[in-house]
């Protein structure tokens, strides 16, 4: 089979593109031949070698596939050949084929493309737990998304909607907050010209913000944590910007405010119940015409490097995908 691989940590462009063996199948697991496969940040994060998790070399990024099963162990039971399912993975996943734990593996519905499927488990299961059950956010509060217009960005201005916040959407271009407005925004923000801060103090008429959405840090984290309101909750999401902020802890004590880490991939191997109760949520919300996947833009497999510069470059709106067969 075919597969992206990383030999060193470095930029996307040292990535090479090879075939080599399938994987064994093992106990629990299911085979899988992928139809398509997101493109995360955190794959930035893994070849580079700053991701918290560093694989063996030489290996695959890629933590989410939609696909057909071709193959399952006798311990399998429940999934068949032949089943269109989507899954994760911590990584491995840019290669036409995958072997996943069955726990890991969620039926993928006949309407439900394999490109929808493969870019939805991670921004989605993001947002959502991060929202519902790291911050608890509330009906009638108000929520500020940073990079509302990325992969994960954009599923929290949906998401925060279906929850009954009053969303606040704040991203560095004009476009990309007319595209945070199309998914539901009520105020945005551009912190490329507008004073963060200051934009914040009025649109809350100085009250500040319930529950703050954090993908990019930096900078951003530096003015966005000052505008927590009382009893705020600051959520920790990852540091697209390149930089890990420090907080000024006196503004949680002044506050009485949280700051909340919300790492996904850690439920996978800490409480897989609340990815699969999550994931039954969403699920009914993508059925109900609640949900409405962004496709940015569609690589080839062997595209991983121009696929994975476009969110190091931060110019993707939505889900950036590859796919190893036509």
């Amino acid at each position: 089979m075919k597969a992206v691989l990383c030999h060193a940590f470095g930029p996307p462009e040292n990535l090479t593109f090879a075939d080599i063996p399938s994987p064994p199948i093992r106990a629990g697991c299911v085979r899988i031949a992928v139809r398509a496969c997101g493109v995360n940040f955190p794959d930035v994060l893994m070849i580079r070698g700053l991701y918290q998790l560093k694989p063996p070399f030489p290996f695959s990024p890629g933590l989410e596939i939609a696909g057909d099963i071709i193959e399952t162990a006798e311990d399998a039971p429940d999934l068949q050949v032949g089943q269109r399912v989507m899954a994760t993975m911590m990584y491995g996943g840019f290669a036409e084929e995958v072997v996943v734990p069955a726990a890991a593996v969620v039926p993928l519905p006949a309407e439900v493309s394999y490109e929808h499927g493969a870019g939805f488990a991670l921004v989605y299961g993001t947002s959502h737990i991060a929202l519902t059950r790291r911050a608890q956010l509330k009906a009638g509060e108000t929520l500020l998304v940073l990079g509302a217009a990325g992969g994960v960005g954009l599923t929290a201005v949906e998401i925060g909607k279906q929850l009954g916040a009053r969303v606040i959407a704040a991203a560095s271009t004009s476009e990309k907050l007319a595209l945070a407005r199309e998914y539901g925004a009520d105020e945005t923000i551009n912190y490329s010209s507008e004073n963060l801060r200051e934009r914040l103090h009025e649109i809350t008429n100085g009250r500040g913000v319930d529950v703050i959405y954090d993908p990019v840090g930096g900078d951003i984290f530096d003015q966005a944590v000052r505008r927590i309101a009382w009893e705020g909750r600051y959520l920790v999401i990852g540091f697209a910007s390149g930089r890990i902020p420090s907080l000024p802890a006196n503004i949680a004590l002044l506050k009485n405010a949280s700051i909340v880490g919300a790492f996904w991939g850690a439920y996978l191997q800490n409480d897989p119940v609340a990815i699969r109760n999550s994931f039954a949520q969403l699920a009914d919300w993508y059925a109900a015409g609640d949900l409405k996947p962004r496709i940015h833009k569609i690589y080839a497999l062997d595209g991983a490097a121009p696929a994975l510069r476009q969110l190091m470059e931060r110019r993707a709106m939505g889900k950036v995908l590859l796919k190893p067969q036509p």
